[in-house]
């Protein structure tokens, strides 16, 4: 590899890991940021006559590292409940119709498993910049998801799943393809603009891009560890949505990524045992001793714990995980963790009851 490919490869993968993380304060210009950088890092490469051996796998594995992301974000900042209930069904439902595609390499699982969630996300901001999303009922909600789903995603997944046309072959075959586009897109800006904007509610809120500030009663670490110690068990619903997340993750990670020969149930119940290791542990220093305010040092720590398990335990994820792939996953499933650690018990402090509130 060339020193000026090098350094592309280097930076372009750095922004596939490092922009996820500026999800959860700037929710909207981070995740069309990700939807960018997914389009365009292989042109990139291909601008500089690179092509990285087995990247196909990682940029899949950093798809759904930067939708992980994204949907805890939601625990973090969304003020409806009833759009985290809509968010999780779909992001869960689009994990589970990967994880069986990558098991069986049939593409119409992906269209019958779309990724609406991606789309959901991002209305939900766009809703955010100009009304309080609190305020919507579930029924819109479900319409939203149900036209995002029907309208944009199907025509999406079959375009390039099943069809697999490519949009840039298809304008070099035929040229009044471009135009038609460019025309559709104007159109669509015109009734946006003409129709849709004049019948809209008014304004509610000023535009803020950035995420809105935590509830004021769980914005500290110590404030968290309050709400964790009072309410949190090791064996709950969020111990078993994190594990199902995390799990459905190394599994879809370890067919992508450089081969692991441990099997899907296997991987899936190594991985149990490490997230509920993670749970058990956090679970007793909330309880016990103060976390660490700085999300950069919580990081840092969680890194090392994880580290040492691995290190102890050669069965946890596998046996025979290449390195690379155990690098990348206890680096990636690390984050999660944390991120769900500390992103969790505000949304349930948000929605509590009064009465169980911090320090009642």
């Amino acid at each position: 590899m060339e020193t000026g490919a090098a350094i592309v490869f280097i930076v372009v993968v750095g922004a596939r890991f490092l922009v996820p993380l500026l999800i959860p304060k700037f929710p909207l210009p981070a995740v069309l940021a990700c939807l960018i950088l997914d389009g365009v890092d292989q042109t990139i490469f291909q601008a500089f006559g690179y092509d990285p051996p087995q990247y196909q796998g990682y940029d899949k594995a950093m798809d759904v590292y930067y939708l992980a992301v994204a949907y805890l974000s939601t625990m973090r900042n969304w003020s409806s409940r009833p759009a985290v209930r809509v968010a999780r069904f779909l992001y869960f439902y689009r994990l589970a119709g990967v994880v069986a595609f990558e098991l069986s390499d049939w593409r119409p699982l992906l269209l019958i498993f779309p990724n609406t969630f991606e789309y959901f996300f991002i209305a939900y901001e766009l809703v955010r910049l100009r009304w309080d999303p609190a305020r919507i009922r579930l029924r819109t909600w479900i319409t939203i998801a149900a036209a995002i789903w029907i309208v944009i995603k199907l025509p999406q997944e079959w375009w390039i799943h099943l069809a697999r046309l490519d949009v840039t072959d298809l304008m070099a075959a035929h040229a009044w393809i471009l135009p038609a586009l460019v025309a559709a897109l104007v159109a669509v800006a015109a009734a946006l603009r003409y129709v849709v904007r004049p019948r809209l509610p008014a304004r509610e809120r000023p535009l803020r891009l950035a995420a809105d500030p935590l509830p004021e009663d769980i914005d500290e670490a110590a404030e968290r560890d309050r709400w964790v110690a009072a309410n949190h068990r090791l064996w709950s619903t969020g111990t078993l949505e994190k594990v199902v997340l995390i799990g459905f993750l190394w599994v879809i990670y370890a067919q992508v990524l450089p081969p692991v020969s441990a099997d899907a149930d296997d991987l899936f119940v190594g991985v149990a045992i490490f997230v509920v290791i993670n749970a058990a542990i956090s679970l007793a220093v909330a309880r016990r001793t103060r976390s660490l305010e700085s999300a950069l040092a919580a990081f840092g720590a969680r890194l090392l714990l994880n580290v040492a398990l691995v290190l102890l335990s050669s069965d946890l994820l596998g046996d025979d995980v290449p390195t690379g792939s155990a690098v990348f996953f206890v680096l990636l499933l690390s984050l999660i963790t944390l991120l769900d650690d500390r992103y969790r018990p505000v949304h349930e402090a948000r929605f509590a009851p009064a009465r169980a509130a911090p320090g009642a």
